[in-house]
């Protein structure tokens, strides 16, 4: 960050107690912490947990794992619950928190999830933020995802801590 985000004034460093030298607004006379995007990914598992929801968007041919930005005043959980119902039409039965990763093509700190969808069926899945939805078995899941993907990263991790330990795995809601 350059420019202080209140008023536009090139920013200086400035030492704070603790910090270290952080940005800071001579204009405002305050510090300018880092701003960034927040949202959730989901890995989206079916309810007898065999099979992994991945769609396709922006008229783009790659798998991807559902996903959206938290919206202000909104928590990760919140947001998670928001995406699903927006994008693929059901409910999420139960969730579990699984990493976080800053994303840096869109300035963006992604916290990744796995949560257990109520239903199968795509029937109501988004005609304008979806281009397709489609399941896949556990296996086949880890081969159609986008290669070299964040998603691809944050599934594969999935697939390697719940094979682990899928008993208790999810809190359900």
């Amino acid at each position: 960050m350059k420019y202080c985000s209140t008023c536009g004034t090139k920013l200086t460093e400035k030492r704070l107690e603790l910090e270290g030298l952080i940005p800071y607004c001579p204009t405002c006379q305050k510090y300018c912490f880092p701003l960034y995007n927040t949202a959730v990914s989901m890995i989206a598992l079916n309810p007898t947990l065999d099979k992994i929801l991945l769609i396709q968007q922006y008229q783009k041919a790659n798998n991807v794992l559902v996903a959206g930005y938290i919206n202000k005043g909104e928590s990760a959980e919140e947001a998670l619950v928001r995406e699903v119902k927006e994008e693929i039409g059901r409910e999420v039965c139960a969730y579990h928190y699984l990493k976080s990763e800053y994303f840096q093509k869109t300035n963006t700190l992604i916290f990744n999830y796995a949560v257990v969808l109520d239903d199968e069926s795509l029937d109501n899945v988004s005609d304008w933020e979806v281009d397709k939805a489609q399941w896949f078995s556990l296996t086949e899941a880890r081969v159609a995802v986008k290669p070299n993907s964040l998603a691809q990263r944050f599934l594969w991790d999935f697939l390697d801590i719940y094979a682990e330990k899928q008993k208790d795995f999810f809190t359900y809601i």
